[in-house]
């Protein structure tokens, strides 16, 4: 079972969560919304655990954590995934939406520099500049677009530029959204939940809920769950194949 976008460590009690995912054998890539909570959130997980922690600035924060910029930079050499990082539209946020660009493309410079990194991508009503962006900094890595929500246009760019998606259960409930996912390339989509923030049934999600995303995959693309479980593992090994450092068990 793969879940590769949680916050980990927002969950009431992060260490539960942890023992939980390791004891089911789950694939997680915990993300975080500043930098300087990337060292206390790996903290959290064991060696040989398979689960991976990204080092992220979210931007419904970019204006409060922009002074972080040189955590992100010092942290970045260690971290070998980015996320969760981007940019939002919504109305809330629009009024920091400059702040939010000259964060998300500091971080996209760093991790150009870096060598590229696998990022996980925020771009609620903000999918065209994010691709623009992408499109400024091709060197940046590989760009995973959590819970895309953009327009068939956007998505066919996405797609043009070797974006991979991640698709959650809170997601597949939408008839828009699930229109788009059957426009994914099916080699380069991974389930994820989003959890805490996103809920099922009145509830968060938590990161063994991934499962219903491969059941609700399963459906679009008309293959059995087991076949889907099957393309989706053989996808994330595909994203970590060229990086010597994973070692996926």
């Amino acid at each position: 079972m793969i879940d590769f976008h949680a916050h980990l460590d927002l969950y009431p009690d992060p260490p539960a969560v942890v023992r939980e995912c390791t004891a089911r054998g789950m694939y997680v890539l915990s993300v975080t919304t500043t930098p300087s909570a990337w060292r206390g959130t790996s903290a959290l997980v064991a060696d040989g655990s398979r689960i991976r922690t990204a080092l992220g600035l979210h931007p419904q924060i970019a204006h409060q954590r922009k002074s972080e910029l040189g955590m992100f930079d010092d942290y970045l050499s260690e971290a070998l995934y980015v996320g969760e990082i981007g940019l939002d539209g919504a109305p809330e946020f629009k009024r920091y939406w400059q702040e939010q660009i000259v964060v998300f493309d500091h971080i996209l410079s760093a991790c150009s520099r870096a060598g590229g990194r696998i990022m996980t991508i925020h771009s609620r009503r903000a999918s065209t500049a994010v691709l623009e962006r992408l499109e400024a900094f091709p060197s940046a890595g590989t760009p995973i677009l959590h819970w895309f929500s953009g327009s068939k246009r956007d998505l066919e760019r996405a797609v043009g530029l070797g974006c991979w998606f991640s698709v959650g259960p809170a997601m597949l409930l939408a008839e828009k959204s699930r229109g788009l996912v059957r426009h994914m390339p099916h080699d380069r989509v991974l389930t994820e939940t989003d959890g805490p923030f996103a809920q099922i049934e009145g509830r968060s999600a938590m990161p063994w809920d991934a499962q219903r995303a491969t059941t609700g995959l399963a459906s679009l693309w008309n293959v059995s769950e087991s076949e889907a479980e099957h393309v989706l593992h053989t996808n994330l090994r595909a994203l970590v194949a060229g990086n010597s450092e994973e070692g996926l068990r």
